[in-house]
């Protein structure tokens, strides 16, 4: 549970009909199981201490006292059970029957919540023998000795950790046009548990993961559905035991309909807790009741490594629609800027290095949706002291490739005259040598954008941007920003994708080599013909550093909750390394925002944004020390 990770568990417990103390001892066996693999939630189906289809059998007292007598068991057989169990069971109150799902915990029943949306169709005749939350008047209700909370209404929080607070509604509840987990989401439950008993027919089990999904995205919440299974009565209905685990509209786990009837999965809480604040959409629900208990906060396994890439997809499964999607974003968004400003050429700073690359695969499509033609990008390359014939040779011939027009520009002896003017030595490789390359290539940018009457189409990347990596009023600067919002992992994905299905022979040529070619401003002299300034030698490496943007930006997660993730998803790489890179990224993140204050517009393309005027704002002189003391 540290770090705000719970581990949760729906499960489908061995059923007979009726016979409560069969069921009352499978389901606090696997309740002692799952809670002895670290589960501090464990959901149980509908009905499960009967099972669902008892039928008229719900109206036998001699069943409805066992019942009762089967809670308090299982209450009693799960009382070391460091975790929160939810069950369901027939519950009598105010002189009627109701559908309940009772939360256990340490050993007692903490709270007891009805159903509120009974069925009374098809194979459903629910209305025959319960009466609805809607109708229950009582507060509290009595099992066995135990006089617990009763209402629809009813929250539990843990007491040590109270971002981990969850709520409850049954089955046909999740089906309905307003459900009972609206309230409860805005009221503060990070977990909606659903102790369901779903019958299976043809093409329910994708409809009932699309509700699932859906109610986790809607509340912002993890959802734990608990399916029955197929010990229950086959009579008129067949149960599969489909259980489901989704956090924020994806799914987590689920089990396969007549599998195995299990289904892990660990729900970040904090991570919810934070996106919520961030909306700051979430209204509160008046008039909720809370129920507290109780958890230790141990170490949770998360059970599964997270991606390196975490801005690339995991698989090539829609590949090809998120790579589309990305460009049309890009290309759509430049299009609107070429529109609205007339103009009448596209200008395009090519290194023959990944960024421009896509750049100008973006501008390209631009100029087709502008109404312009590929020859009106003009693709310019500014050789100076550290160009390779290897990039200057890529450049041509991408842009060749795509019928961009292709101009060069050779700089060296403005550089020079520019060193010189200034007194600063030509042989002296700093800083200084550094960006007055970079400025010198944005003026020329400029002033044949002002020559042609075209745009500037900036080429730095989202890693860039956090990092700061770019020379201020150099290529800093543009008309438009196309890439700001794509990190240098995903950068490479697309370029990937399109290399491989643009069936553009000379294009995917030079693709590909760029591809292979080390990240490089090449501001350095080369040796032997071979790059020597690794941009990855300096900032570190873009893997590394935009696993760390993503979940500090994207969910906001403290330095050390960073950390432990990174730890896990590189394993191969020294804790002590790990820790250092971390320290370092935040350090250049807070220096940097004085560049990222003054940037120019750019499309927001995926989840993470750092432009001043839409995602990100952030003095350019804030401190980092409560971030590295986190850390330390």
């Amino acid at each position: 549970m540290k770090d705000g990770f719970v581990k949760v568990a729906a499960l489908t417990p061995p059923c007979k009909v009726a016979d409560t103390a069969f069921n009352a001892d499978a389901i606090a066996a696997l309740a002692a199981e799952y809670a002895a693999k670290g589960c501090k939630l464990i959901v149980f189906p509908e009905m499960a201490v009967t099972g669902y289809t008892v039928a008229d059998l719900l109206t036998q007292d001699a069943l409805l006292d066992a019942s009762d007598a089967a809670l308090l068991s299982i209450a009693k057989k799960t009382a070391k059970s460091d975790c929160a169990v939810v069950v369901g069971a027939p519950v009598r109150a105010d002189g009627k029957l109701y559908d309940c799902a009772a939360v256990l915990n340490g050993g007692r029943v903490v709270g007891v919540v009805p159903k509120t949306a009974i069925p009374n169709y098809g194979e459903f005749y629910e209305g025959r023998y319960f009466a609805s939350a809607k109708d229950a008047i009582a507060k509290e209700v009595r099992v066995g000795a135990q006089v617990v909370p009763f209402g629809a209404d009813l929250l539990f929080r843990c007491k040590g950790m109270p971002e981990f607070c969850f709520g409850v509604e049954i089955c046909e509840d999740m089906w309905g046009a307003k459900s009972p987990s609206s309230e409860l989401c805005a009221a503060g439950a990070t977990i909606v548990c659903n102790p369901s008993a779903s019958d299976e027919i043809v093409g329910k089990a994708e409809y009932r993961r699309l509700l699932v999904r859906a109610a986790s995205g809607k509340g912002l919440c993890g959802y734990v559905y608990a399916d029955a299974g197929v010990g229950e009565s086959t009579t008129d209905a067949v149960f599969a035991g489909h259980d489901i685990i989704a956090e924020d509209a994806a799914v987590l786990a689920e089990s396969a309909p007549f599998g195995k009837g299990a289904a892990v999965a660990v729900i970040d809480v904090f991570k919810l807790a934070r996106e919520r604040r961030a909306r700051n959409t979430f209204g509160a629900a008046v008039g909720m009741r809370e129920v507290e208990f109780e958890c230790k906060l141990t170490e949770t396994e998360l059970g599964r490594k997270p991606s390196r890439t975490p801005f690339v997809p995991v698989d090539n499964e829609g590949r090809e629609g998120r790579c589309k999607l990305i460009l049309a974003i890009q290309a759509n968004a430049l299009a609107k800027r070429i529109t609205h400003t007339g103009a009448k050429k596209v200008v395009v700073g090519l290194s023959g290095g990944l960024d421009s690359a896509l750049a100008l695969l973006v501008a390209v499509d631009a100029a087709k949706i502008s109404g312009l033609a590929p020859k009106d990008v003009l693709a310019v390359t500014m050789p100076c002291f550290g160009t390779t014939s290897r990039t200057r040779s890529n450049a041509e011939t991408l842009a060749e490739g795509l019928g961009a027009d292709f101009k060069e520009v050779k700089i060296g002896e403005a550089v020079k005259v520019h060193l010189a003017d200034i007194d600063h030595p030509i042989d002296l490789t700093d800083v200084t040598y550094e960006n007055a390359q970079a400025r010198e290539r944005t003026q020329v940018l400029m002033d044949i954008a002002n020559m042609c009457g075209g745009i500037v189409v900036g080429t730095g990347d989202l890693s860039e941007v956090a990092l700061g990596w770019a020379t201020y009023n150099g290529d800093h600067m543009s008309m438009y920003g196309v890439n700001a919002s794509v990190p240098k992992t995903l950068i490479r994905y697309v370029v990937r994708y399109y290399a491989e299905t643009c069936g553009n022979a000379a294009a995917s040529r030079a693709l590909n080599d760029i591809l292979n070619t080390p990240i490089s401003p090449e501001l350095i002299p080369a040796k032997d013909g071979e790059i020597v300034q690794k941009t990855e030698e300096i900032v570190g490496s873009y893997e590394l550093n935009d696993f760390f943007l993503y979940y500090a930006m994207r969910y906001g997660f403290r330095p050390r909750k960073v950390l432990r993730l990174a730890k896990l998803a590189f394993d191969d790489v020294d804790e002590g390394a790990l820790k250092a890179a971390l320290a370092k990224f935040y350090r250049r993140f807070f220096s940097q925002q004085f560049k990222r204050s003054c940037t120019p517009d750019a499309p927001k393309v995926g989840s993470v944004a750092l432009s001043p005027r839409g995602d990100w704002k952030m003095p350019s002189d804030a401190c980092p020390s409560a971030w590295l003391d986190d850390l330390k």
